[in-house]
C-alpha cells in the first residue's frame, strides 16, 4: 500500500529514532542478540502514543495492551526482550532494516503487509470509526466531509479507510505520525474530522481528548505482532504459545478489561 507523507515535526522525530538504532547497531544482531548467560534477548519496537495499547503513564512509564500483553507471553515463554518506543512508522522502518526483530504496535494484519512480514495470530480485532471535535454538531456522516480537510495517521487502518473513501465524499486528506497531533489538528479546527481505530478512540474520548464519535464502526482488520518476512520463526512461534496460554489462563482478558470497558 502506497503512503502518502508529509513531513512534520513528528516525522523528524521518527527520523532520528531510527537513525539512532543505526548509531546503536552493536545491540541489535539478527534473531535477537545474547546475553550474558546465553539467553537471548530480542529487540522489540513499538509505538510511542497509541492508547489504550501503548502509552506513558504518570510516571513516563510505558503501559498499555500491547506491552502488558507482550510482558505476558515472555515470562510465559521464557524469552527476555528490550523494547524500543519508537512510533509507527520509525517502528516499521526499524524492523525492515534489521535493527528490530518484531513489531507490536496495534498493527492491522493486511494483504499488502503479509507481503513483507510474517504475522501472529490475531491478538485483538478491531474497527475504524470517525471522530470530529466534541461541540462540533455540524458534521455527522462521510457526506458531510465534502470539500473539507481530514486528519489521519500514517500507515494505520484509519488512513486506509479514510483513502477509500475520500474521493466517493470529496474530502482531502492530511497525515501525522502520531495520535495526539492528529487529534489537536481536528481540535484547532485546521481539520474536519479524523479516522481512528475504534478502541483507541473510545479510550481517548473516555480520558477526555475531545473529540467524539459520529459514526458507526466500520470493519477493519485484527491486530498481530509481526516479524520481517522469514525470519525470527522462533520468536513469532513463541509468540503464538504464548497467546494461546495467556487466553486459556485468563490472563489475556484481564489485560483486556483493564483498558477496555464493555459496553
Amino acid at each position: 500500500m502506497k503512503i502518502k507523507k508529509t513531513f512534520t515535526g513528528c516525522c523528524i522525530t521518527a527520523f532520528l529514532a531510527v537513525c539512532g538504532l543505526f548509531l546503536a547497531g552493536n545491540l541489535f544482531a539478527g534473531g535477537g542478540k545474547q546475553s550474558g548467560g546465553g539467553a537471548k534477548t530480542y529487540i522489540i519496537a513499538t509505538d510511542t502514543t497509541f492508547p489504550p495499547f501503548e502509552f506513558q503513564d504518570s510516571s513516563s512509564n510505558y503501559v498499555g495492551i500491547d506491552i502488558e500483553l507482550l510482558a505476558a507471553i515472555a515470562a510465559n515463554q521464557g524469552f527476555a526482550y528490550e523494547l524500543k518506543p519508537l512510533g509507527f512508522s520509525a517502528a516499521v522502518a526499524a524492523l525492515e532494516s534489521g535493527q528490530a526483530d518484531g513489531v507490536i504496535a496495534g498493527m492491522s494484519i493486511t494483504e499488502d503487509r503479509q507481503k513483507k512480514y510474517d504475522f501472529s495470530a490475531p491478538y485483538y480485532d478491531s474497527g475504524v470509526v470517525m471522530a470530529v471535535k466534541a461541540d462540533n454538531n455540524g458534521i455527522n456522516g462521510y457526506a458531510d466531509l465534502k470539500g473539507k480537510r481530514v486528519a489521519v495517521k500514517t500507515g494505520t487502518e484509519g488512513a486506509s479507510f479514510a483513502e477509500s473513501i475520500k474521493d466517493t465524499y470529496g474530502f482531502t486528506l492530511v497525515y501525522f505520525d502520531e495520535s495526539p497531533f492528529m487529534y489537536e489538528e481536528v481540535k484547532t479546527g485546521n481539520s474536519a474530522a479524523c479516522f481512528e481505530d475504534y478502541p483507541v478512540m473510545g479510550y481517548g474520548i473516555s480520558q477526555g481528548n475531545g473529540l467524539k464519535m459520529v459514526t458507526g464502526m466500520e470493519k477493519g482488520s485484527s491486530y498481530g505482532f509481526a516479524v520481517l518476512k522469514g525470519k525470527n520463526g522462533e520468536l513469532l512461534a513463541a509468540f503464538n504459545n504464548g497467546l494461546t496460554n495467556t487466553k486459556t489462563n485468563g490472563v489475556y482478558q484481564k489485560i483486556i478489561d483493564k483498558y477496555i470497558a464493555e459496553n
